[in-house]
């Protein structure tokens, strides 16, 4: 089941505050050290409190207009309710927010829109795709909310910055991919793990999780772990050429952010899956001659141990 985990964690960075955060710090970067964008939040217990996420900006260095900035707005499919309320704040302040889905060119997120699966099925109809039904069941079993049903959408200065269903097939066919050669890269990674480190979650954990009487938090925490360790796993899946789910999508993103700066565009956001992020990142700085300003670090999960309420005592009537 760990393994189910990891590989569809993984996945869905096809697109990670949540919590309302108390006046979120900047924090200033050195550049001798690698953008973290996804971590775990510890108390001042060593105790996992939240799972956070970055929102990075970059500024202009050189090669492109004076005055440009580009937030990195790091997320992931499903998160706590308050994350996502944040952020339809937050998108409020930008020229143009870029956002991922693969659906087809220049899609405005609607009803059912996100219901479009990546084989090209229509989307409204019946035929959900497996990805949007693995994040729904996710989103239950962790007591969290779903990105489509929360982020608005409909705000007038979203764009798609992402491929269609067609070029994500065309894309994995001349690559060679298919969804069965990523799960065996990612089972692999998950045992190689498994072995190496002996901090990595195991099945007896993820079974006290199940039956414990803060089965939420504790699921989430297990999940969280899986997310803070995904390098290794979507190295393996971009292998020496990158791969349809993360590269070609990335370098569609900055196709689209290239286009939208040429028109004028100072304040800009990428909104896409913390997965992305490294590989974006490298993108502003060697394409586009950008350099890594700060970092706010958001919560996405509340992990905190909830107070669990007394037990009431009724007395026998004598």
């Amino acid at each position: 089941m760990k393994y189910t985990l990891v590989l569809f964690l993984s996945l869905l960075s096809l697109q990670i505050s949540a919590q309302e955060t108390q006046n979120p710090k900047a924090v200033l970067v050195t550049f001798d050290q690698k953008t973290e964008f996804l971590r775990i939040h510890k108390d001042t217990n060593g105790v996992a409190s939240a799972l956070q996420l970055a929102n990075a900006r970059y500024i202009t260095n050189h090669g492109v207009a004076n005055k440009v900035s580009v937030d990195l707005i790091s997320a992931v499919h499903i998160a706590d309710k308050s994350y996502y309320q944040n952020l339809n704040e937050l998108f409020k302040t930008y020229d143009v927010v870029l956002y991922e889905l693969v659906a087809p060119e220049g899609t405005r997120v609607g009803e059912n829109v996100g219901d479009e699966s990546v084989d090209g099925k229509n989307a409204g109809g019946k035929n959900i795709s497996l990805i949007t039904s693995l994040q729904k069941g996710m989103q239950n079993v962790l007591g969290l909310t779903f990105q489509l049903d929360e982020v608005d959408y409909s705000a007038s200065n979203f764009v798609h910055a992402d491929i269609s269903p067609t070029d994500f097939k065309r894309s994995m066919a001349e690559k060679g991919e298919s969804f069965l050669s990523m799960f065996v890269k990612v089972w692999r990674v998950g045992m190689q793990q498994q072995t190496a480190n002996k901090n990595a979650a195991t099945d007896v954990q993820l079974l006290l999780a199940l039956f414990s009487p803060t089965r939420e938090r504790d699921l989430k925490v297990l999940a969280a772990q899986q997310f803070s360790q995904m390098r290794p796993t979507l190295d393996a899946l971009e292998g020496e050429n990158g791969s349809t789910i993360i590269t070609t999508r990335n370098l569609k993103a900055l196709q689209i952010l290239r286009q939208e700066i040429e028109k004028g565009h100072k304040k800009l956001a990428i909104f896409y899956g913390a997965a992305h992020m490294p590989g974006i990142e490298e993108g502003l700085i060697e394409e586009f001659g950008m350099k890594l300003d700060q970092i706010n670090w958001v919560d996405g999960w509340d992990l905190r141990v909830p107070v669990m309420a007394p037990k009431t005592v009724v007395e026998n009537a004598p």
